[in-house]
């Protein structure tokens, strides 16, 4: 394993989140921001309202800078973070998690809470030198983000969609030479 656990659930978790704001926007209703906060297993508040779910998508874009900074740029960013959130380390146990960081209280907004885990799985990511896990898909038509948590560092499309479409584009040229 690249990671701890919880680090690469938030990595996971801020690759979703930022990559639902490609065309089309999966996360346009209260709805959809409580599929994605039960989905991603965060823990805390949520209010499940209009004006969470506007500070979550506000937040979108910085994950996806965040996730695609080269290495010292990521250093810059994630301290910001950290201190606009005044974050203070603590351990934590719940759920079926064991024990694990986390940087901000649970009643913090959701949207900062989803930037603080970010950036501690980002103090991860830096410390180990593997800034190389995060990338663009590479995919002709596609900008999603891609995590690639894989021993041989092998994943490039950031869904099955986006690698069977370019798999069969490939066969069909084959097939047309």
């Amino acid at each position: 394993m690249v990671f701890a656990p919880d680090t690469a659930q938030s990595l996971e978790a801020a690759v979703v989140l930022a990559n639902s704001a490609l065309d089309p926007d999966t996360l346009t209703t209260v709805d959809a921001l409580t599929a994605f906060y039960e989905g991603q297993g965060y823990s805390g508040g949520h209010r499940r309202d209009g004006a969470e779910l506007d500070a979550v998508r506000a937040i979108r874009p910085r994950l996806r800078t965040l996730l695609l900074a080269e290495r010292d740029a990521a250093v810059g960013q994630v301290n910001e973070i950290l201190a606009d959130a005044r974050a203070v380390p603590r351990l934590v146990r719940h759920d079926a998690l064991d024990w694990h960081i986390h940087a901000v209280d649970d009643a913090a907004p959701l949207a900062d809470r989803i930037l603080v885990e970010t950036a501690m799985a980002m103090v991860d990511v830096v410390r180990a030198d593997e800034m190389g896990r995060l990338g663009v898909c590479a995919a002709d038509d596609c900008e999603g983000l891609v995590l690639d948590l894989s021993r041989n560092r092998s994943r490039r499309y950031c869904s099955t969609t986006c690698g069977n479409r370019e798999a069969v584009a490939a066969y069909r040229a084959r097939q047309k030479a």
